[in-house]
């Protein structure tokens, strides 16, 4: 591998870029921490574990809420400071929640915990797209998704035997990562010049509205895979809590597993290519998951997802951030708005068509790749100008191959 090609992996030196990955493992950990603890939340605050669930969407709307607008604002307040007040404002959430009297309390802290939250992953997006050169960009993002993926896998893996001992303590792990990121805060760049406040109108582009609408398809997908997988494996395979957590981390486990590959496809391939294969290879899984007649075919399923899911990741935030040089946090922020949102929804539409047609209605997710598969068709600029900027930012002359 020449010098030249190493470099693109990485910022230039001086730069702290290791809390920029650290920092993309909170979001998808505190979105789902509590799931695996339901019952010992409930027990403690005296209540049921249906209103312990709401725990998750309480988290997850103010989280998708705040994000059509967060990275706008720390444009305009600055990326910097914004990011450490987000960073110890949800110390201070995490704390609420071990300290919560009741479950009034602790769903209110659930929800500050979303809007915080709110205010760190866009603007880990955005610096990560301004410090890294074109031509690793998609390595970067791959391995920004992989720490995505960690926090989804790591999830029910912390929690769970935290809860054996008392739930609250599964607290303290995400709070330490949140202290550690504001005292060793990353490098964070303040975004293209210019003058006045960052364009709103800039968001208004028919990427990134593409970018959108693959973000919402996406968790829609595989949210849905991840709680229609827990049910089948419980009423069609008699799976204990134990054997179900496992099952459900493979699916963060492969993703961080290929991040790094997938990011090197989408340098090669760009946006458009790395996304229909990511799309028709996420169907795959969730039909096999859907309709394998063994508990070895559900897990591969949930790992082909999780792989496909991680890839469109990457793709998302590449296309969202490229899209509006003059607002990327607000770009990458309304992205993955789009992505929570449809996460949110997706108990809501497949559990009761599961619930209805059985094997067909937990198939029927794959008909999300599908409808991204037809988004797809709209994107401007496939793959042969991804790599003609990616030639010009590195000065090199097109056809130029890199080793």
């Amino acid at each position: 591998m020449s010098d030249r090609a190493s470099d693109v992996r990485r910022p230039r030196p001086g730069v702290r870029a290791w809390p920029l990955y650290v920092g993309g493992f909170l979001g998808p950990y505190a979105s789902t921490m509590v799931t695996p603890m339901v019952h010992e939340v409930a027990v403690g605050l005296r209540t049921t574990p249906e209103v312990a669930a709401a725990a998750v969407t309480t988290y997850m709307f103010p989280f998708a809420a705040v994000m059509l607008v967060s990275g706008t604002l720390a444009e305009r307040w600055g990326r910097a400071r914004t990011m450490q007040v987000s960073l110890l404002a949800f110390v201070v959430a995490c704390g609420c929640c071990v300290l919560a009297p009741t479950i009034e309390w602790f769903l209110a802290a659930r929800a500050l915990q979303g809007v915080t939250n709110a205010f760190t992953t866009p603007l880990l997006v955005a610096a990560i797209t301004d410090l890294v050169p074109r031509a690793g960009l998609g390595r970067a993002l791959g391995f920004f998704a992989g720490m995505q993926a960690a926090g989804q896998a790591a999830s029910p893996l912390v929690s769970g035997p935290s809860a054996v001992l008392d739930w609250r303590l599964a607290f303290a792990f995400p709070a330490l990562v949140a202290v550690v990121l504001a005292l060793l805060p990353p490098t964070m760049t303040a975004g293209p010049r210019r003058t006045g406040p960052p364009p709103v109108r800039a968001l208004l582009n028919r990427n990134l509205a593409l970018a959108c609408g693959l973000s919402f398809l996406c968790y829609l997908a595989a949210v849905g895979l991840t709680v229609l997988a827990i049910l089948r494996a419980e009423s069609d395979f008699g799976l204990g809590p134990w054997q179900r957590g496992l099952l459900a981390a493979a699916f963060g486990v492969a993703g961080l597993a290929t991040a790094p590959l997938l990011g090197r496809r989408l340098d090669a391939l760009g946006p458009l290519r790395t996304g229909v294969l990511m799309n028709v290879l996420l169907a795959i899984g969730l039909l096999v998951a859907a309709l394998g007649p063994s508990v070895l075919l559900l897990g591969t399923g949930i790992a082909v997802v999780g792989i496909a899911v991680t890839g469109l990741r990457t793709t998302v935030n590449a296309i969202a951030a490229t899209s509006t040089e003059g607002n990327r946090a607000g770009a990458a922020s309304l992205a993955l708005s789009f992505q929570f949102f449809g996460g949110a929804l997706a108990p809501l539409v497949w559990v009761p068509l599961h619930a209805g047609a059985g094997p067909v209605g937990f198939a029927a997710t794959a008909l999300a790749p599908v409808a991204a598969l037809v988004l797809l068709a709209g994107y401007r600029g496939g793959p042969r100008g991804w790599v003609r900027r990616t030639h010009e930012e590195l000065d090199l002359p097109a056809g130029t191959r890199r080793t």
